[in-house]
């Protein structure tokens, strides 16, 4: 741990043994926080693709632990209720890309517990398939703002971050790539049906059809972006909400617009902070984003809105 580290750690468990965390969740307790979480892999893992999507498997346990404490955990579609019925504030937990390690280990985990949870699935990316983001990105760690930005950019812009345009480039340019662990895979259909089976409370979103950077795609590509998946999840899965994540967290309002006309209620970005019903704009529902690298209390201020990280999206 750098000096730097250690000591945003001191000051971290000190904002909490003082109460700083306990205080802003109180006078956010009409609020809901929705958390943003990618994959959940085993405490032996470690470096695995983009470093800060990948939270260890004991860390999720500190941080539901932490979350049954001092919340109560509600379904996502409750940010469109009313008024909370309890005095505790509320959190919403949803998942990013179908990651293997999120559809067996996480949800083995919230099942555990009972919380229910979202989980928005890219389907043309289904199948155990490594996402490009975790294939070349540098290692980084999670306290960085991002892996080398020029690759970053280039995928998202000039690549429309659509994955096997990102290959192609990848290949061109001389990208280093990496193998990874199945965990780090994306989920099977059939695996996703069994966390179905094994959690009555998780409910599966749709993250769009293959995962582009929805404001570089043209009008027929939204099109086939967003209809498509949510028909394919209620084909195959009794519970599907028609709600949206914004791959990358990159909207704009001819996003949203396609998005309403696909059918869809409501559309989350990967950061905000809490959200305060009644939502004003349903198509840009703020959440949380919860990196991996996060110590016990940081989680706790993070989760109370003390304060937000920079956020990596994917």
């Amino acid at each position: 741990m750098t000096a730097r580290s250690h000591a945003k750690a001191i000051v971290e468990r000190a904002l909490v043994a003082g109460g700083a965390a306990a205080w802003a969740a109180h006078h956010r307790r009409r609020g809901i926080a929705i958390l943003a979480y990618h994959n959940i892999v085993p405490d032996g893992l470690t470096a695995v693709g983009d470093v800060s999507l990948h939270l260890r498997e004991g860390d999720f346990r500190r941080q539901l632990d932490e979350i049954g404490r001092r919340f109560d955990v509600v379904p996502l579609t409750d940010v469109l209720a009313g008024p909370p019925r309890s005095h505790r504030p509320r959190v919403a937990i949803t998942f990013d890309d179908a990651y293997l390690g999120a559809v067996t280990i996480g949800v083995e985990e919230l099942a555990r517990r009972g919380f229910p949870a979202t989980m928005f699935v890219p389907p043309a990316l289904l199948g155990r398939r490594p996402l490009w983001w975790d294939s070349f990105m540098p290692h980084a760690t999670a306290s960085e703002v991002g892996p080398a930005p020029g690759v970053r950019d280039h995928a998202l812009t000039v690549c429309g971050g659509r994955d096997a345009r990102v290959r192609d480039c990848a290949a061109r340019e001389g990208w280093p790539g990496r193998s990874l662990p199945d965990v780090a895979l994306t989920s099977t259909e059939d695996e996703l049906a069994a966390a179905l089976r094994r959690h009555s409370g998780l409910v599966l979103g749709s993250h769009s059809w293959s995962h582009p950077n929805l404001t570089r795609s043209t009008e027929t590509e939204l099109l086939e972006e967003m209809r498509p998946p949510l028909e394919w999840l209620r084909q195959r899965f009794d519970r599907v909400i028609p709600w949206l994540a914004y791959p990358y967290g990159l909207s704009s309002p001819r996003t949203a617009e396609a998005a309403r006309d696909a059918g869809y209620e409501a559309a989350v970005l990967v950061a905000g902070g809490w959200a305060r019903p009644p939502i004003r704009d349903l198509f840009a529902v703020p959440r949380v984003n919860i990196p991996a690298g996060l110590s016990t209390s940081g989680f706790a201020l993070r989760v109370s809105g003390v304060y937000s990280p920079r956020v990596r999206q994917s």
